[in-house]
């Protein structure tokens, strides 16, 4: 007996009797697809993971089972059965072959034959030994799925749960940190409608729906979080921004889910000689739940502004978004919220197939370093002689154009130039040198082929980037910029980034790579080209994990490739 009657003669009717499938609010999910597969390039990926069965009751996976055929040992699954378990965080799991089954604790370590499978309210109970009021009814809300188009991936499931457990348990300061690209927003979506539906608020009363604010730092997430929360009922959402409030001369207040970025709430008039700023206008807690986007940005620094905004809104249970694991440099962030409920980083993407791998290239010129002599042409402004101009100096100040064009020649060379490219500089200047020198050197036709999109490009800038962003255009092909881009862009199908400043930090690092990371078809790896030794000074393989070989085959380890493609 193969595995397919095994379980159709066996299994299915053991899990039935038990009641799953039967007992309301309980189902079975076969075939459930954990991870896609690593992308290995060439359209291959790895072998994904996928469970035979998943037990599911009140909207929570409680329990894992690996079938095996009927003349297989009935131990033969407990090695699958104990990874897919630890993968999704549940903590009972099961392997069968018809004839037995064999439980596992995750928890506790305990392991054995069993007599059967527990009952949906069993294992409800097993799972969550201490009764919780406020657990059940966010259980009672299914994820919005957009009408069964669209499944939770298991990570986000994951931190999804965690962060309504914390809030279940009374937490006021929750973090979540999750890659660039993994679905930071729809995390909070989830977590905002959970609380939306079951009326969680301060009071712990559900007679009323809660107030969330969504704070970030620039308008670009704002409005992308705004957008994404389309599924709510129109009137529950609110965008406040500046020139709202002006023309009404007062912040608004009715509406459930807020959006607005730190800078509006920092602004507003003078009263009595002294700052007012909009958020002012609120009572402290008239907000029950804040997420903050970005969370490492500042918001959580004691010397930032944005500091002020948390703890006027103290009363608030606050959540915090990051891509940056916890490092020397964002210890500020971690000591505001605490360790964060959940994490999956950028290897547990890769290898897991949510994000595409990336390729490093490493490039240096002989003009790394500069002295200036007599005998060199100075066209404005002052060089000091003798001194030592390294990498922070270029750009800023000093400007060598000679040495920008061979950068640019040399990067122009190497891409494939019909492939969306961000080219990150020194300042706005640099990046409008850095654009005409591309312009120039294109083997398109097209006179829009490279934008700059900087602070200085305003609206035209937005609309540059926009065409940058949809998929279906190809023009611009170029962006470059300085800051700017660093965080926000969900351009899917980026493919080279080039770094033609220093990084200052690790977290702006891994911003900038992130923008890279999204998958889109066809896409097998995305290579950074780094004119700057920003992957030598930030290298973190346990986050990161480590870059594919900028030439050889991921496949066959060859170069050029000698496998089948």
């Amino acid at each position: 007996m193969n595995e397919a009657e095994t379980r159709a003669e066996h299994i299915d009717p053991a899990l039935k009797q038990a009641g799953w499938g039967v007992v309301e609010g309980s189902r079975i999910l076969r075939e459930y697809p954990i991870t896609l597969g690593r992308i290995e390039g060439f359209g291959r990926r790895g072998k994904p993971l996928s469970a035979d069965y998943v037990l599911v009751f009140r909207n929570h996976k409680l329990a894992v089972i690996e079938a095996k055929a009927w003349d297989k040992p009935l131990t033969e699954g407990v090695g699958q059965a104990k990874n897919y378990a630890g993968k999704l965080h549940i903590r009972y799991t099961y392997s069968t072959n018809g004839q037995g089954i064999y439980g596992i604790d995750m928890q506790t370590g305990t392991e054995g034959e069993v007599a059967g499978y527990p009952a949906p309210e069993e294992l409800w109970d097993w799972t969550f030994a201490e009764e919780n009021a406020w657990r059940d009814r966010f259980a009672a809300v299914p994820f919005e799925d957009k009408g069964g188009t669209y499944a939770a991936r298991y990570y986000q499931e994951i931190a999804i749960d965690r962060a309504l457990e914390a809030i279940a348990a009374g937490r006021e300061r929750i973090l979540l940190t999750l890659a660039t690209g993994t679905g930071k927003t729809f995390i909070a979506f989830q977590i905002a409608w959970k609380l939306f539906y079951s009326r969680w608020n301060l009071s712990r009363n559900p007679k009323r729906r809660p107030r969330i604010l969504f704070l970030a730092d620039r308008n670009i997430l704002a409005n992308q979080a705004f957008n994404a929360f389309s599924p709510f009922p129109e009137d529950a959402l609110v965008r406040i921004a500046p020139e709202d409030i002006r023309k009404k001369g007062k912040v608004p207040k009715n509406g459930s889910l807020f959006f607005t970025i730190f800078q509006t709430f920092m602004s507003g008039s003078t009263k009595n000689g002294k700052p007012s700023p909009y958020f002012g206008e609120y009572s402290p807690n008239f907000f029950d739940f804040i997420v903050i986007d970005e969370c490492h940005r500042g918001g959580a620094n004691d010397e930032s502004n944005w500091r002020g905004i948390l703890d006027y809104f103290a009363p608030a249970v606050q959540l915090g978004l990051t891509a940056t694991p916890k490092r020397r440099d964002n210890v500020d962030t971690y000591a505001y919220f605490g360790e964060p409920v959940y994490i999956y980083s950028l290897k547990d993407g890769i290898n897991d197939g949510f994000l595409t791998p990336f390729k490093v290239k490493q490039i240096s010129t002989t003009l790394d370093e500069y002295v200036y002599t007599p005998d060199d042409k100075l066209i404005e402004g002052e060089v000091e002689a003798g001194r030592i101009y390294t990498e922070p100096d270029f750009n800023k100040i000093i400007e060598i154009k000679e040495r920008e064009a061979h950068r640019v020649k040399l990067f122009m060379e190497e891409i494939n130039q019909q492939e969306k490219t961000l080219v990150f500089c020194a300042t706005q200047d640099h990046a409008l040198a850095v654009r005409d020198l591309i312009n120039q050197m294109k083997t398109s036709k097209d006179p829009n082929y490279c934008q700059r999109v900087t602070a200085n490009d305003g609206a035209l800038g937005e609309q540059h980037l926009r065409d940058f962003q949809d998929n279906e255009k190809t023009i611009p092909t170029i962006l470059t910029t300085s800051q700017k881009l660093s965080t926000g862009v969900d351009a899917r199908n980026i493919r080279n980034i080039v770094l033609m400043r220093p990084i200052n930090s690790m977290i702006e690092f891994k911003q900038i790579i992130g923008r890279g990371t999204r998958l889109y078809d066809g896409k097998d790896y995305f290579t950074i080209y780094d004119f700057v030794k920003a992957h030598h000074h930030f290298n973190d393989p346990e986050w990161d994990g480590e870059p594919m070989d900028p030439d050889t085959c991921p496949k066959c380890g060859s170069y050029p490739c000698e496998c089948e493609q």
